[in-house]
C-alpha cells in the first residue's frame, strides 16, 4: 500500500452535494490552493437510497450517504490532503470521522438559504447545547464575513489554522467555490444525458 499524499498547508477542500429528485444525490469535491485556484476536483455518480435502507437507517441515512458514502468516496480520490475541509451541508459533517482534516460548515448568509434548509428533516443549525438532540451540537466562529462551525468534540478549529483561514478569508469568499462545485455538477449532468 503507497504512503498516503503529505498534507498540504496551502490547499483547502471544499465537499457539496447536489440533491436531484429523479437521480438522487450528486456530491462533488473541489480542492483550491490558497488563492482560489483549482487544483483538483472529483463528483460522483448519483447516489440514492432505497426503501430499505430509508426504514434502517431512519434519522441516521442523510449523515451516512453525505457523509460515509458520498464525503468519504470523494476524499479518498484525491491526490491532495488540505488542511481543512469546508461543507454547506450539515450531514457532511460526519465525514469527520473517516478523514484526518478538521472539517467546518459553512453557514449559509441570514438572507441566503442553504440548500438543505428547503428538506424539512435537517435540523436547524444550532450551536447551543440545548437541542442537541435536532442534530449535532456544533461550535461557532467567525472566519473573515462567514461563520463556520464543527462538531463539539472534533478535531476544533484554532491556533495556526485560524490564521490560515483568516488571510484566506481576507482575499476570497470561503462560500463561493460551493458554486463552482455545483455549476460544475451540472455541467457534468448534462454531458452525461
Amino acid at each position: 500500500m503507497a504512503a498516503p499524499p503529505p498534507q498540504s498547508k496551502q490547499s483547502l477542500g471544499f465537499l457539496t452535494v447536489v440533491e436531484d429528485q429523479k437521480h438522487g444525490l450528486f456530491g462533488g469535491y473541489l480542492v483550491l490552493n490558497g488563492m482560489g485556484r483549482p487544483l483538483e476536483f472529483h463528483c460522483t455518480a448519483p447516489v440514492k437510497a432505497n426503501r430499505a435502507q430509508e426504514i434502517l437507517y431512519g434519522p441516521t441515512l442523510r449523515p451516512y450517504l453525505y457523509g460515509e458514502q458520498i464525503g468519504r468516496t470523494l476524499f479518498e480520490q484525491s491526490k491532495t490532503i488540505p488542511f481543512v475541509v469546508l461543507t454547506d451541508s450539515e450531514p457532511m459533517l460526519s465525514v469527520g470521522e473517516f478523514i484526518p482534516p478538521p472539517v467546518a460548515l459553512v453557514a449559509p448568509d441570514a438572507c441566503e438559504q442553504s440548500p438543505d434548509a428547503a428538506d424539512p428533516r435537517d435540523p436547524i443549525l444550532r450551536t447551543d447545547a440545548g437541542h442537541a438532540a435536532a442534530g449535532p451540537h456544533l461550535e461557532a466562529l467567525t472566519i473573515g464575513q462567514r461563520q463556520l462551525a464543527v462538531e463539539a468534540g472534533r478535531t476544533p478549529l484554532g491556533g495556526q489554522l485560524v490564521e490560515d483561514l483568516q488571510r484566506i478569508a481576507a482575499s476570497w469568499d470561503l462560500a463561493e467555490p460551493f458554486d463552482r462545485i455545483r455549476a460544475a455538477i451540472d455541467e457534468a449532468r448534462r454531458g452525461g444525458q
